[in-house]
C-alpha cells in the first residue's frame, strides 16, 4: 500500500465519528426554495426584493461536515465581511443576541453596511454591495455546528425579518 494511502486510512481512522442526527427547519411558504449550489449547503432560499431594491435577498442554511469554527470565529469572519460607511469598526455596530429554541441555544449575530465578503473562498475579487444587511446564526448540535445567513439589500431583509424570527423557531435537532 502506497504510504498516501496508509496516512489517508490513518487520519480517517483518528476522525471522532459523527453522531446521528440533523437539523431540521420549515422555511415560510414565501421563500422560494433553489437547488443547493454545494454539498456543504442544506438549505437555500431566494427572498423575493423589496420595492426599491434591485436584488433580491436570500437565506442559506450551511453544514460543513461538523468543522467551521467556535461562535467567536464565525462572528469574527462575519463582521469582516461588512465595513461601515463611516469607518468606525463594525463590531461596534453589530447587534449580537442568543435565543433558545427547541432546547438549542442559538447565537445570532445583525450588521448593515457594505457587503465586502470574497466573491467565492478565497478569492481576491470582493463584492462591494453598499446598503446591505446581513443576519447570521450558529447553531450547535451533537453532530456539530450548522450556520444560517440571511443577506441582501436592507429594505429586503428587513421586510423579510418577521419571517426569518419565524424560520428560526423551527429549527430542531433530530436524531
Amino acid at each position: 500500500m502506497s504510504s498516501i494511502l496508509t496516512t489517508i486510512i490513518v487520519l480517517l481512522s483518528l476522525a471522532p465519528p459523527q453522531a446521528p442526527g440533523q437539523l431540521t427547519f420549515k422555511a415560510p411558504d414565501a421563500w422560494k426554495p433553489r437547488p443547493a449550489s454545494s454539498t456543504m449547503r442544506v438549505g437555500e432560499f431566494i427572498l423575493p426584493k423589496a420595492d426599491g431594491d434591485t436584488e433580491d435577498g436570500d437565506v442559506v442554511v450551511y453544514y460543513f461536515g461538523g468543522q467551521g469554527g467556535d461562535v467567536q470565529a464565525n462572528i469574527n469572519r462575519w463582521l469582516a465581511q461588512m465595513q461601515q460607511p463611516d469607518g468606525r469598526p463594525t463590531a461596534d455596530v453589530a447587534k449580537r443576541a442568543t435565543r433558545t429554541v427547541n432546547g438549542i441555544e442559538i447565537s445570532m449575530l445583525e450588521v448593515s453596511g457594505t457587503y465586502v465578503a470574497e466573491v467565492r473562498p478565497g478569492a481576491t475579487e470582493h463584492f462591494n454591495k453598499p446598503g446591505f444587511r446581513m443576519r447570521t446564526v450558529v447553531v450547535p448540535t451533537a453532530r456539530g455546528p450548522y450556520f444560517i445567513k440571511m443577506l441582501g439589500p436592507d429594505k429586503t431583509v428587513q421586510r423579510w425579518t418577521s419571517s426569518f424570527d419565524e424560520f428560526l423557531g423551527t429549527l430542531a435537532y433530530q436524531q
